[in-house]
């Protein structure tokens, strides 16, 4: 599997995600566990940790830790998806500011962490994809930075990965290019999800030295 990793200039400390790439996409686990159950070791005040989180067999329907659980600051600032076989870019964004002004994370509302994307049917079919992230840490270092993302179609696992980011330095800015291995679909499954918008969904987990800090959510819809 093919790594990217690159780190930003800014007036921020260079900051380099100093650890192997890896993609554990094909990790199974020997037992499921319910989204109840994740609930109810938060009521008891327990850790979720990551093979909690390897053993879930759904998309969730509440998010698993709050906002203000992400006591590094790490705040993504710029998200591309490219073509790996022609190098096309297909979807990008930044943060509209560069500024060094910390977010007030209280301030933000559950919809600072989900996104709908839209895409030709044709993504489907593609083999490798690129996902450039790049993300700034405030005061903190950040150990063992480990993200897990889960993709369901109808409460169906399609695939899952987990990349090691390693650690960050404290006020640093970092890039990185996740390689996506896409899993292969039949046409009938293509057509499928085509007719199905936004029921094919993510989960992006994030742990800070196995204490989850972060939880985001993706739908997406696919068109002719």
């Amino acid at each position: 599997m093919s790594k990217k990793t690159e780190v930003s200039k800014s007036k921020k400390k260079t900051g380099l995600v100093s650890s192997l790439y890896q993609n554990h996409s094909t990790k199974t686990s020997t037992s499921d566990i319910t989204e109840k159950d994740l609930l109810e070791k938060l009521k008891n005040k327990q850790e979720i940790t990551p093979d909690d989180i390897l053993k879930l067999k759904g998309p969730t329907q509440n998010y698993l830790c709050k906002i203000t659980d992400n006591v590094y600051e790490i705040d993504f600032v710029h998200f591309k998806i490219r073509d790996m076989s022609k190098n096309i870019v297909l979807f990008e964004v930044s943060k509209e500011s560069d500024s060094d002004e910390k977010t007030d994370l209280s301030s933000l509302d559950d919809n600072s962490r989900f996104i709908q994307y839209r895409f030709n049917k044709a993504f489907l079919k593609l083999r490798n994809i690129g996902a450039t992230v790049e993300f700034t840490v405030g005061s903190k270092p950040v150990q063992n930075f480990l993200m897990i993302e889960r993709h369901y179609f109808k409460d169906r696992l399609i695939k899952s990965f987990d990349f090691n980011f390693g650690f960050c330095l404290p006020d640093s800015r970092n890039s990185i290019e996740h390689i996506y291995e896409m899993p292969l679909l039949s046409d009938a499954e293509i057509e499928e999800m085509v007719s199905n918008p936004f029921k094919t969904k993510s989960d992006s987990f994030y742990f800070v030295d196995n204490k989850l800090v972060m939880h985001n959510k993706a739908e997406y819809a696919y068109y002719q």
